[in-house]
């Protein structure tokens, strides 16, 4: 039957479960051993696994089919075809990123968007529209469980439902995810779907109930116009955070709802990127305001507003008129009147407008004005505020200082920052109200809410270049949201994990990021970020660099804070959180925490004539005003007088998202995380390396991680038995057996560790991992099932094609027979007489007949058979049949009896069932009570309700009115106050005025006096009383006299003062240009401080630029030196050359012996004269290359020269133009001091000085100009000069991050090694592995060893062949003439050598890529200890289990522990020493590391003193008064100053003492390398005798490996020595293979010679007399050319010693050179190595060549070729002679350039000097800084070095330790004896343990059936229950 085929959102939703259960999958899985390997493009690829060598793999691609070479701790397990596109990744068996990440991939690209992750719900963007969300599908998830449908937003939403309704549990569905990841489209699907389900059930009782849902539904294009804007990423981006709470009631349905917001971005309404627009509102009122409406509103087009800086910018599918419209509609649903609305509007025209105020600086003036107005009078028309009353607000607000209310001038940057502040807040507490008036709508309902489901829109992690505050806040959220995610999986971990009655140590692992959260939000000891935020606000003169600094101060020692590696800038610090390192940028953060306002325009718009604006703007008084600003700039010490008054931002947040977590944590919460797949909005694409950083970010992976700690895959026991019985077919009995059992069963056969599983009550449980390794099993054994059964099946086809094959044979014979006897007979005249009359016989006829009776009779005879048998079969028929009505008759009569028996059981039930009915009738009566009762309680509950929601709203009341009187009783405590400061005002005008009456004052004191004397006197004396009175009313007349006359007088006085503060302002004003001046005089003196600074950075620079210039000229010597050695090597090869002239010479002589063919010589011949010629090309372009290599290091020392001079010469110039500068800003300062001390003594004359002033300020002017003209053309020339300078200064940075970089590779390294030989330790499971790689290492090894000794011996029988040879060398030189064409052999020697020296660059760099690799595993290591750690753990269990095991034998193994404590004794003392080693060094390093510190915090604190000492020279106002004391401040920070340069210099001195001690510790460690290379030679020597023992070790070793575990160490470093020897080995013999090949090669070629050789022979014989005269000649002239060959061998072997030492010297500077310009030693030390392998492999040709040359003196007659070699060794000796001059040449070229450097050197020092000799002092330090810097950068690579000597140096202890090993493998040897008869009585004790476990499981099978019949009665009982509750129903 053919399947169903899926509908069109079906394709969306479920998995191809074809695709699933393919077996080509799962065949192509198990057969090529697929795993996943890092790639740069697609974050994974898919490989099959070819061959392991060691640590690396090679892989084949299962795309490309490429191959390839990856580190074996790179690549991660693939799961099984089964997991593919698994709806769980939490039921992945290898969880690891890479299966992660290509499950989402799969999913994704079938249009599967949504998939779980334990808790997670994972959504990836598709970027287009799905047909998943429509009501059909609504309908398919309404009731549904989550493992009964797919993966969904609608299940999410569907089950926190339906747990709310059946646990009356308040639900919560958390969704985050970046921008554009599609959060909000999916919690509108989550109210979507909430809004039909909880109201798709309702009747007709609520008529509101659908305005409601459609309120509901409704909010969202509110808020989404209002909040939302489109970003690069988005177009339709949430710039807030929210919280969507719906309240549901008893029944289920929505009663109401509440939206919360958390951090809207409000500085979109002002500024935004280029294509990016503000918040939506904006554009949707431009474009759909209609006329009238758009009048009202005062709008403008889009180009018109500043705040809208991109314009018009339109989103694609979308009309602003149309979204409008559907706003405006949705305001109407929500309840808004068209007042409100046109309110709200004419708010969002408001803030617009503020863009539009353009400030405009004063020409003389900081001071900001306002041109044009128009801008301003429509934001007042708008808000209903008096024009001037916002324009004086804005530019001279009034600002309270101290007692006294002033007009401050505000600048243009601060009026910018006004207006900018006040559309930012506008805009938000118009967004606020609006989410307020929501809220109302959505709340009004009457009916009480019994439970709610939240929804939580909001960001997640963030991680940008530049993270601020708000990132700050985000990534808080968002470490608590992940913290409740890790405590409620650890819930449901610990309830399955009990529930199931398994064993597990339980771990909160949201305790983990405690740490982190309390850094942010701890409120003291220590406090944490925010409250140190909050602490440094109230603090005055408080910047972001002085909170970072606290906060380093306080936190720096924090586990989670970090300083970041390169600060870019002092505010800037680090955070560890779960996601990663995330660094923040401080600066604004104050003014960001504090959010200030313009006080003075707050409290216009609270009065404003617009209601609506009057709301918004009800609680002005809390706002941070510019009064407590200036309070904080200036204030001494007024720093909390008004603490209470306001709250931060920090606060605020602080408590919003502490009530969201206190409201998340009674919840139970579901997690949906949303992804981006790709920035471009493409569908169907997905970046590998982003979705991967959401993953990390999302906390994805972090729940993975914990679920690895745990039992991830679980099966429940019936499909556990049904896939894998197959790998214990014969373990489970038959018959019926309990699924518990069966499993124990099953995994008891298949030897899991007890580690890696644990057995539920219903499932098992396993580790990652396990169930791979289990189906791997399963494919195998499959596939052995399926061969067996394909075997049988093709065995039984062949073998009954074989019978019908033979049938067909015997039928063919026959056939053939017959065929072959009727030829015969077919002829023969007797055989047709025979056929013709065999018919006419009557004998015939008679056979006939009688064969026709017969057959009649049997017949006849059947037919009689036939009917016997049927009457016996009736017979027997009749007899059953009777047997049959007997039995039947008996089972009637038992069948009456049962009868009987169940008519009465018949008439007890009916009985039985009238008594159950009457009891349930008294039921029924009682629940109908029961019933009636519930139903008045509910009524009372909804009264109780009702009385409370009244009691809530009547205390809501009742907080709003305390709240209003607290308002107001702030308000009066500050009109007390200043009445109050009225008040004191009032009592010093008062006091002023007493001294200035001093006659009255005494009068008044005498009357007073003798007012207390008559007071106290006044109970005795009333008659005096009355007498002082009177004398008191004259006195108050005279009083009133002079009063009047003292008003007169105040008059009089009033009017100086008006005139003195005229005066007074003047002064003030001229006061304030004077400060300006200063200020202006003070950034001068800096300016020109830098450019000093910079002048001394430039001499610096030049300095370092002349030391590179000696370095490149002792560089260009080096290279001089290679070429000479490169001339020697050529000599050497033209000695070679002549050599092989010889050897041809042999070869000839040999001819004469051999007669063969000579045609293939003739081809050889050609080619190699081929060869010849091209070696001759290589050879010319090599000279060629090195001639150009010399030109361009000259032409570039020459430019390097020239550019320095040129360098030299500008910096002249600019110090002489700064000079000049100096002195004229200097005659400058000397004037103004003196114009202000005239300012000072004449006050009087204030404005005829003023109009002198500006006079001379505007010639100031005009001077400061030419000198910023000067300043900007000194910038251009300082800034070519810092250009020029730069590249030099490149060189030394890379010089010390490529330290750097060593430094951490050596200790990662170091760490690594640690880890592996802990790993070494724990490993128990590969010992099995190891043994059998032992073997075959050995089994290699032996077979090696065998191969080098047949080549010895085949090597040693040329030699003796080649000493035969020998002899015959004088005979062979006639016949040399003719082979000088093989001189070509020579050449091709040449290019051996050039192409071995290419490969061993390629090794050299593949050397460099497995450096890098390392740090690979290190990562990989780090990754798997959680693995190995829970290893370590089971491990420890077993050691636990043995040792109470093995307490009755604790005497017998301690002398073996004493043995081996003395071994783990002297390994730790040789530990010890290497430590020691080390930290002597380390010390040193430290001591240097301090010394600079100590140098760095003495430089800090002189810039803190100069800092100080200009912040009092700037805050003093009287100039006069306090020069004195700013001198003698002046003299002691100059004393100060000389104490710290005398400090500095003490240092200098320890610093060169421990550059001394380290010189000698490298002295030392030179001479320790000496002795250590003589040890090495030492050792090599014996490693030959030592390697045949190593064979018979690595055995015994094995048997070691299996006994003890104790030995594994030692046992896995001999390993690894076994493998580096064999390595070795193999090495050796692919050289011996490759130099016998070649030698075979060249004794074919030379067969084939001598073929050609016999040729000219036969011409030679005809010569052979004449030679014979000639060969006495010509024997003389070869024995003098044997005397100059051997003088040449000589000079040649002095040439290569010279040659030889020249190389040494150029690898010491190319040595050095790396260091300096690189740092990479360890590579140098790599391609030394290699190099000493291209020089052993040179020996080796040579020694092949000298076997040549022996095999070649068979050639006897060669004496006609002995002219043509004089003639060539006469040429030889004439380019030999050309060489010489040209070296010669070269030498003289050497020498000239070395003078002219040398001259070049002198004249640029006379220049340096002459040109720097002002600077001399600060020069000379610099220079001493740097060479200190140098010094200690040479010092840090001779320490580099010095630590990698160390590491061999361990390395060889280790393998000393290793040899004491096997020195202990005989005791090791008595110890097996010993662990064997541990044993054999651990054995017995098993034994006696596994009789006791039979006795325990027999009890248990007992207590399973007595389980059994417990469980049936209670399903019984079950049964009875629900009959009796089922028997009601009909009646209802």
């Amino acid at each position: 039957m053919s399947k169903k085929a899926p509908s069109e959102d079906e394709k969306f939703l479920f998995v191809d479960k074809d695709f699933l259960n393919s077996p080509m999958a799962q065949a192509d899985w198990s057969a090529k051993k697929l795993v996943w390997i890092p790639s740069e493009r697609h974050g994974f690829e898919a490989a099959s696994i070819k061959e392991e060598h060691g640590d690396e793999v090679l892989v084949e691609l299962a795309d490309n089919a490429k191959k390839m070479t990856v580190n074996k701790d790179d690549i991660q397990k693939m799961n099984p075809p089964k997991f593919s596109k698994v709806e769980d990744m939490a039921e992945l068996t290898c969880l690891n990123e890479a299966s992660v990440l290509h499950n989402i991939r799969e999913r994704y690209f079938s249009g599967l968007i949504y998939t779980y992750s334990g808790l997670f719900c994972v959504v990836v963007n598709p970027y287009k529209m799905l047909p998943i969300y429509s009501e059909k599908i609504i309908e398919m998830y309404k009731g549904k469980k989550r493992h009964e449908v797919p993966p969904h937003i609608y299940s999410i939403a569907d089950n926190a439902y339906r747990n709310m309704m059946q646990d009356r549990e308040d639900q919560s569905i958390l969704c985050t995810g970046e921008s554009g990841a599609g959060k909000t489209e999916n919690t509108k699907k989550v109210i979507q779907y909430l809004a039909l389900v909880a109201s798709s059930h309702k009747g007709k009782k609520d008529s509101s109930a659908g305005e409601l849902e459609k309120q509901l539904l409704q909010a969202n294009p509110i808020l989404e116009a209002f909040g939302n804007a489109k970003t690069i990423k988005n177009d339709n981006s949430s710039r807030f955070g929210k919280f969507i709470r719906i309240n549901f009631d008893v029944t289920g349905y929505i009663v109401g709802a509440n939206i919360e917001t958390y951090l809207l971005e409000k500085s979109r309404c002002i500024r935004q990127a280029k294509t990016e627009r503000a918040f939506h509102i904006f554009y949707y009122m431009i474009a759909g305001a209609q006329n009238k409406l758009r009048e009202e509103l005062l709008l403008e087009p889009f180009s018109n507003y500043r705040f809208l800086s991109a314009g018009h910018v339109q989103i694609t599918g979308q009309e602003d008129n149309e979204m409008y419209e559907e706003t405006m509609e949705a305001m109407n649903i929500m309840g808004l009147t068209e007042e409100e609305r046109i309110d709200i509007l004419k708010v969002c025209s408001t803030v617009m407008q503020l863009g539009n105020i353009e400030f405009k600086k004063e020409r003389n003036q900081e001071q900001a004005t306002m041109p044009d107005n128009t801008a301003a009078q429509k934001v007042c028309h708008l808000q209903g505020i008096n024009v001037t009353d916002f324009t004086r607000a804005i530019l001279t607000p009034r600002i309270k200082v101290g007692r006294e209310v002033v007009q401050k001038a505000q600048t243009k940057e601060q009026a910018d920052f006004a207006t900018e502040a006040l559309a930012k807040a506008v805009f938000e507490r118009l967004f606020r109200w609006i989410l307020a008036r929501v809220n109302k709508a959505l709340d009004k309902t009457k009916r009480q809410g019994a439970s709610f489901l939240g929804i939580l829109d909001i960001a997640g992690f963030e991680i940008f270049e530049d993270n601020s505050f708000e990132q700050l806040c985000i990534n808080y959220t968002n470490e608590k949201l992940q913290q409740l995610f890790n405590h409620t999986m650890f819930i449901l971990e610990q309830e399955e994990y009990q529930r199931e009655g398994i064993e597990w140590n339980f771990i909160d692992f949201g305790l983990d990021l405690q740490p982190c959260i309390e850094l942010i939000e701890r409120p003291n000891n220590p406090p944490g970020i925010l409250a140190l935020l909050d602490e440094e606000c109230w603090f005055p003169k408080a910047t972001d660099v002085s909170f970072v600094e606290k906060l380093m101060n306080t936190q720096g020692s924090h586990v989670k804070f970090a300083k970041p590696k390169q600060l870019k800038d002092k505010t800037e610090f680090s955070l560890l959180h779960y996601a990663g390192k995330v660094d923040y940028n401080a600066t604004s953060w104050l003014t960001k925490n504090m959010d200030p306002l313009n006080d003075n325009v707050t409290t216009l718009l609270s009065n404003s004539s617009s209601l609506f604006v009057q709301d918004l703007w009800k609680d002005s008084d809390r706002v941070v005003g510019l009064d407590t600003l200036a309070k904080m700039t200036d204030m001494p010490s007024g720093s909390k007088t008004k603490k209470g008054m306001f709250r931060t931002v920090g606060q605020l947040y602080k408590e919003s998202l502490a009530k969201l977590m206190t409201t998340l944590h009674n919840t139970q919460p579901n997690f949906v995380r949303c992804i981006i797949p790709n920035h471009e909005k493409r569908a169907g694409k997905l970046d590998a390396h982003l979705v991967l950083e959401q993953l990390r970010c999302n906390g994805v992976l972090e729940g993975i991680r914990i679920c690895r700690q745990g039992f991830p895959n679980r099966v429940l026991f019936q499909e556990f038995r049904q896939r894998y019985e197959i790998l214990a077919a014969n373990a489970i009995p038959k018959g019926f057996m309990d699924g518990k059992q069966a499993c124990c069963l099953m995994i008891k056969h298949l030897d899991l560790d007890p580690n890696l599983y644990r057995i539920g009550q219903s499932k098992v449980f396993f580790r990652t991992g396990v169930l791979a390794q289990l189906e791997e099993e399963r494919d195998l054994k499959i596939t052995v099932v399926i061969i067996a059964f394909q075997a049988q099946a093709r065995g039984f086809l062949a073998r009954k094609a074989f019978a019908k094959r033979q049938q067909q044979l015997t039928a063919m014979k026959v056939i053939q027979r017959n065929c072959a006897a009727y030829l015969k007979l077919r002829n023969w005249q007797w055989w047709r007489l025979f056929t013709k009359v065999k018919p006419l016989l009557q004998v015939t006829r008679q056979e006939e007949e009688m064969s026709l009776k017969d057959e009649e009779l049997l017949k006849a005879k059947e037919v009689a058979v036939k009917v016997e048998s049927e009457l016996k079969e009736i017979t027997l028929k009749h007899t059953s049949v009777l047997e049959e009505r007997n039995a039947l008759q008996e089972q009637l009569q038992a069948e009456t009896e049962l009868y009987a028996e169940a008519e009465e059981m018949r008439v007890r039930l009916a009985s039985k069932k009238q008594e159950l009915e009457e009891i349930l009738h008294e039921m029924e009566a009682r629940l109908d009570e029961e019933e009636d009762r519930a139903q008045t309680l509910l009524l009372d509950k909804k009264k109780m309700q009702q009385q409370m929601q009244e009691l809530e709203e009547h205390l809501e009341e009742e907080e709003d009115a305390r709240q209003k009187l607290q308002l107001e009783k702030v308000t009066c405590e500050g009109k007390i106050k200043k009445l109050e400061d009225d008040i004191l005002v009032m009592e010093d005008h008062n006091n002023k005025l007493l001294k200035e009456r001093k006659l009255m004052e005494e009068r008044i004191a005498d009357f007073s006096t003798n007012l207390a004397e008559e007071e106290e006197k006044s109970k005795n004396l009333t008659k005096l009383k009355n007498k002082h009175e009177s004398m008191i009313s004259e006195l108050e007349v005279r009083l009133k006299k002079e009063e009047k006359g003292r008003q007169e007088l105040d008059k009089a006085k009033r009017k100086l003062e008006a005139e003195s503060s005229d005066l007074q302002d003047q002064i003030a004003d001229l006061q304030a240009q004077i400060a300006d001046l200063k200020a202006q005089l003070a950034k001068k003196e800096e300016e020109l401080q830098n450019a000093l600074a910079r002048l001394e950075d430039e001499t610096a620079q030049k300095n370092n630029a002349l030391k590179k210039i000696r370095e490149l000229e002792g560089h260009i010597s080096d290279l001089q030196e290679d070429l000479d050695s490169e001339r020697v090597a050529r000599n050497k090869a033209e000695k070679i050359k002549r050599d092989l002239g010889e050897e041809l010479e042999a070869l000839k002589s040999e001819l004469e012996d051999t007669l063969d063919t000579t045609a293939t010589q003739q081809e050889l011949r050609a080619k190699r004269e081929q060869e010849v010629t091209l070696l001759k090309r290589a050879i010319e372009d090599e000279n060629r290359t090195h001639e150009a290599q010399i030109q361009e290091m000259r032409q570039k020392h020459t430019q390097a020269a020239e550019e320095l001079t040129e360098q030299l010469e500008q910096s002249k110039r600019v110090k002489s133009n700064l000079e000049k500068a100096k002195q004229a800003l200097e005659k400058e300062t000397s004037e103004l001091t003196i114009e202000v001390r005239s300012l000072i003594q004449a006050k009087q004359d204030g404005e005829h000085k003023r109009k002198k002033l500006e006079g001379q300020v505007a010639d100031l002017q005009s001077r400061f100009n030419d000198s910023e003209k000067q300043k900007a053309e000194l910038g251009e020339r300082c800034s070519k000069v810092t250009i020029e300078l730069e590249s030099v200064t490149n060189l030394l940075n890379e010089a010390e991050g490529k330290n750097i970089k060593l430094s951490k590779d050596v200790s990662s390294l170091s760490s690594q090694l640690q880890d592996t030989q802990e790993l070494l330790a724990e490993e128990t499971r590969q010992k099995l592995q190891f043994s059998t790689k032992l073997r075959q290492a050995e089994d290699d090894k032996n077979s090696l060893q065998e191969q080098l000794e047949e080549e010895t011996e085949a090597k040693r029988n040329v030699e003796r062949h080649v000493s035969t040879l020998n002899i015959q060398l004088s005979d062979s030189k006639k016949k040399l003439e003719e082979m000088s064409g093989n001189i070509e052999l020579l050449e091709e020697g040449k290019k051996r050598l050039q192409r071995d020296l290419e490969a061993a660059n390629t090794q050299f760099e593949e050397k460099a890529s497995a450096y890098d690799k390392l740090e690979k595993t290190k990562n990989r290591l780090q990754q798997e200890l959680e693995d190995t750690l829970m290893d370590l753990d089971n491990q420890r269990q077993i050691v636990s289990n043995l040792e109470k095991k093995q307490k009755k034998f604790d005497q017998m193994l301690a002398e073996e522990k004493s043995i081996s404590n003395k071994y783990a004794d002297e390994r730790d003392r040789a530990e010890a020493e290497a430590r020691e080693k080390e930290t002597k060094a380390l010390s040193l390093a430290r001591a240097l590391d301090e010394a600079q510190d100590s140098r760095e915090e003495l430089e800090r604190a002189n810039k803190a003193l100069k800092i100080e000492m200009e912040d009092l020279i700037s805050s003093k106002d009287d100039v006069g008064k306090n020069v004195h004391e700013l001198e003698k401040s002046k003299r002691g920070l100059e004393a100060q100053v000389e104490e710290m340069k005398t400090q500095l210099e003490e240092l200098e001195d320890e610093l060169q003492a421990a550059e001394d001690a380290k010189l000698r510790l490298e002295v030392n460690m030179q001479a320790l390398k000496a002795q250590f290379e003589r040890d090495l030679q030492g050792r090599d020597e014996m490693g030959e005798e030592k390697k045949r023992q190593l064979v018979k070790q690595v055995r015994e070793l094995e048997t070691e490996l299996e006994d003890e575990r104790k030995q594994k160490a030692l046992a896995a470093g001999a390993k690894k020595k076994l493998e580096t020897d064999i390595k070795d080995l193999e090495g050796q013999m692919e050289t011996a293979s490759k130099g016998r090949d070649e030698a075979i090669k060249q004794l074919r070629k030379l067969q084939a010679q001598m073929k050609d050789f016999q040729r000219e022979l036969e011409d030679a014989h005809t010569a052979r007399e004449e030679v014979l005269v000639t060969a006495k000649e010509s024997e003389k002239k070869s024995k003098s050319l044997e005397a100059e060959l051997m003088q040449l061998q000589e000079d040649l072997a002095a040439a290569e010693r010279a040659r030889k030492q020249a190389e040494a010297e150029r690898d010491e500077l190319s040595d050095e050179l790396a260091s300096n310009s690189s740092g990479k030693s360890a590579l140098a030390e790599e391609k030394r190595r290699l190099e000493a392998k291209i020089s052993q492999l040179e020996e080796e040709l040579e020694e092949e060549q000298g076997n040549m040359e022996i095999l070649n003196d068979r050639l006897r007659k060669s004496t006609q070729q002995v002219d043509q070699l004089n003639n060539e060794l006469q040429t030889e000796r004439t380019t030999s002679q050309k060489n010489e001059s040209a070296r010669q040449q070269m030498e003289r070229q050497n020498k000239e350039l070395k003078a002219k450097l040398q001259e070049m050197e002198n004249q640029v020092k006379s220049k340096f000097k002459s040109s720097i000799s002002g600077l001399e002092a600060k020069v000379a330090q610099l220079e001493e800084q740097l060479e200190q810097e140098s010094r200690e950068k040479q010092a840090a690579a001779k320490s580099m070095r010095q630590k990698d000597k160390k590491l061999k140096d361990l390395m060889m202890q280790v393998e000393d330790e290793r040899k004491q090993g096997e020195q202990y493998k005989d005791q090791a040897e008595k110890s097996n004896v010993r662990m064997k008869q541990l044993k054999r009585q651990l054995e017995e004790s098993e034994e006696e343990s596994q009789r006791a476990t039979a006795a325990r499981r027999k009890l248990q099978r007992e207590l399973d059936e007595a389980t059994e019949t417990n469980d049936a009665m209670s399903r019984e009982v079950n049964s009875l229950k629900s009959k009796l509750r089922g028997n009601p129903e009909p009646k209802e």
